[in-house]
């Protein structure tokens, strides 16, 4: 079945979109790629690029000490924190009060997708430096996550597939100390309901995934040791079960990965 034939089996069910193409940046399918969704937790990783931006500059270092709190700036103006019971990530939490690197908070971010990490983090590279990673298009991050008076005042972050599939091909051809870091970042996820869901054991897929009421995205660049790697973003805002979003994005992964010597052939 082809990609356009399992999006065919949901359509009027909300919005999808998907970008495939290889690490030149050239998709070779595309649908409904322009088109922004909620970012959830897609964003943490444009914040972990600008982290890495500024320890190559020498403005961050990742052994540098963090304390940990819950109180934040709100993009709307006042103060915000992070709700504990919505937060897939408790460890950071336990830290409350105590310091920890950086990059064991880079970490929490992107394997465990804490919320918490993510704030911590971003208050120390600046929403615009995460901005900055996305380049050009209407993907944005402009908030950080669990900022309900900015919500409430309509500021939200926006990723849609070609923003995140801009990002990863950025990644995915990164030199140097940084690129290698956040690649193994991504490879270290411990979130796999997408994207490697269905391929064989073993692959290597640097990924970073999203979810929220409604929301279930995951993009990555996926690399399988008999042809060239691949970047794959699925973006899913509808009203389909949790499992059955998951479920679309694995399956439409398993199609690329089964056309992954002559990606152009997808349909």
């Amino acid at each position: 079945m082809g990609i356009a034939e399992l999006l065919g089996e949901v359509d009027g069910s909300g919005d999808f979109g998907v970008w495939l193409g290889r690490l030149d940046g050239v998709p070779v399918f595309e649908h409904q790629a322009e088109r922004t969704h909620y970012s959830a937790s897609t964003m943490k990783l444009p914040v972990a690029m600008a982290m890495m931006r500024k320890v190559e500059a020498g403005e961050l270092a990742l052994e540098q000490l963090v304390t940990v709190h819950n109180d934040f700036e709100s993009a709307a103006g006042g103060r915000f924190g992070v709700r504990q019971d919505e937060d897939d990530a408790p460890a950071t939490f336990t830290k409350l009060g105590k310091q920890v690197p950086l990059g064991w908070l880079a970490t929490e971010m992107i394997t465990l997708s804490s919320n918490l990490a993510t704030n911590l983090v971003l208050e120390l590279v600046g929403v615009e430096a995460a901005d900055a990673q996305l380049g050009p298009g209407p993907s944005a991050i402009r908030r950080g996550i669990d900022d309900i008076p900015a919500r409430r005042a309509g500021i939200s972050n926006e990723m849609s597939p070609a923003g995140l599939a801009a990002v990863l091909v950025a990644v995915g051809n990164q030199d140097g100390t940084s690129g290698t870091y956040l690649r193994d970042l991504l490879a270290g996820n411990q979130w796999n309901g997408e994207i490697p869901a269905l391929l064989p054991t073993g692959t290597r897929v640097e990924h970073k995934n999203g979810w929220d009421t409604r929301i279930r995205h995951d993009g990555g660049i996926v690399r399988p040791p008999d042809a060239d790697p691949f970047v794959l973003v699925v973006c899913t805002t509808s009203d389909l079960p949790d499992a059955d979003a998951q479920k679309l994005i694995a399956s439409i992964a398993l199609e690329a990965w089964n056309h992954r010597h002559e990606l152009e052939s997808v349909r």
